[in-house]
């Protein structure tokens, strides 16, 4: 046998192996690579089917936006779900479940990890609701928020992804409103990492809220473990 022979077939049978290991198809069809459910998945849009779909619909129905069955098929409850969540998120409005809307949904890997766990994107989102929602607070208190999201995150009540915590319906109104376009502070971004790396200054809450902004009774009916600036961060 020829050296180009063998050349040949061993780059046959690695690429054989890669399609065999990964999980791909070639020729246009949905594809998944599987290891865990946030991991990488290909465009889904009306008509798909898949794991990759039941994914979706699992996540949107924990965040309440899909009430129908996890069936795997892309229909027309599913688009009008995932609408729903890409209105309330800010992002392109269009039905389909693509790159930046599986981002958001916690369902797709990001370059970057901050050695905890998270993505650098999982980092600067967390970030973003800091800003958004303590900016002026003490550093101590924007700590605090992002610690808030992370015990959500580690809590069997809440989603379990930063993405899933922060665009939860209805969890947080500053993803509906101007401060949530503002450029990130740098505080933000520090106390985000602080938050990550495991500083709690919340005590271990799991809500907060500005009594001088909400009249929410359920917010007011909580235990109070801090008070820092003009948030109280409750259980």
């Amino acid at each position: 046998m020829t050296v180009y022979k063998v050349f040949r077939n061993f780059t046959a049978f690695l690429i054989a192996a890669a399609i065999v290991l990964t999980g791909c198809t070639v020729g246009g069809a949905a594809y998944l690579v599987t290891r865990n459910e946030t991991d990488v998945y290909a465009v889904s849009k009306l008509g798909s089917r898949g794991e990759e779909v039941k994914s979706i619909q699992r996540k949107l129905a924990s965040l309440g936006y899909y009430k129908g069955s996890i069936d795997g098929i892309y229909g027309n409850q599913t688009k009008a779900a995932v609408t729903a969540f890409q209105r309330n998120c800010g992002i392109t409005v269009d039905g389909i479940c693509g790159r930046q809307t599986l981002l958001y949904l916690g369902l797709s890997d990001s370059t970057g990890s901050s050695g905890y766990g998270y993505s650098a994107s999982d980092i600067e989102l967390l970030a973003k609701v800091i800003s958004a929602e303590a900016r002026g607070e003490p550093y101590e208190g924007q700590v605090a928020v992002g610690a808030v999201i992370l015990n959500r995150v580690r809590h069997p009540s809440f989603p379990n992804t930063i993405s899933g915590v922060v665009y939860q319906k209805g969890a947080f109104s500053c993803v509906n409103d101007s401060n949530w376009y503002a450029a990130v502070a740098d505080s933000a971004r520090r106390a985000a990492q602080d938050a990550i790396n495991g500083w709690d200054p919340s005590g271990g809450a799991i809500y907060y809220f500005n009594p001088a902004k909400t009249s929410n009774a359920f917010m007011f009916s909580r235990p109070v473990v801090r008070v820092i600036g003009n948030h109280r961060f409750c259980t």
